[in-house]
């Protein structure tokens, strides 16, 4: 399974612009390209299980944080806030880089959903999506308790969750 999971992303994980990703925190100490490796990971995982487009989602999922550059730090010339933006951004970036197919580009506009109001089109889509919460939400316990703030992390997840409720009600 992992065979074909990385024969998949071959051409994509070793690629000049995706490497770009390494440069760049994504969620404290995970950079860019490890959290599109686990999304995509997770991704393919799951849509094999389903036995839908696990080879779209895994790549659009290695594919859909292709913003580059420090989210973090104000952007000269970037106007809004960035978990609103950066998903045009990333499929801009990938659209110029590589061949994707319309669920591919699906997946990377709307892999904010529900946090941008843009519905997701495929199922696939959804779980792209699903799998970006989650691999962000373990990233930031891994982080937490590695810093021994774990305490934290239940605030945040509390507090995310109650989010994500009410945007969805």
């Amino acid at each position: 399974m992992l065979k074909e999971f990385e024969y998949i992303i071959e051409t994509l994980k070793n690629n000049d612009i995706v490497l770009q990703m390494n440069n760049y925190k994504q969620h404290f100490d995970t950079t860019c390209y490890e959290h599109s490796y686990n999304v995509a990971l997770l991704s393919y995982s799951i849509c094999k299980k389903l036995n839908l487009d696990y080879v779209s989602a895994t790549r659009a999922g290695m594919l859909h944080d292709l913003f580059l550059y420090d989210w973090r730090k104000r952007q000269k010339g970037r106007k809004g806030l960035h978990g609103f933006t950066h998903p045009k951004t990333s499929l801009q970036n990938a659209s110029k880089n590589f061949n994707l197919n319309d669920k591919e580009k699906d997946i990377i506009i709307k892999h904010m959903w529900p946090l941008t109001l843009k519905f997701p089109k495929y199922k696939e889509s959804f779980i792209v999506s699903l799998a970006d919460k989650l691999c962000t939400y373990n990233e930031t316990i891994e982080y937490y308790k590695n810093t021994g703030k774990h305490k934290l992390v239940y605030r945040f997840a509390t507090i995310l969750i109650i989010f994500c409720l009410i945007r969805t009600t």
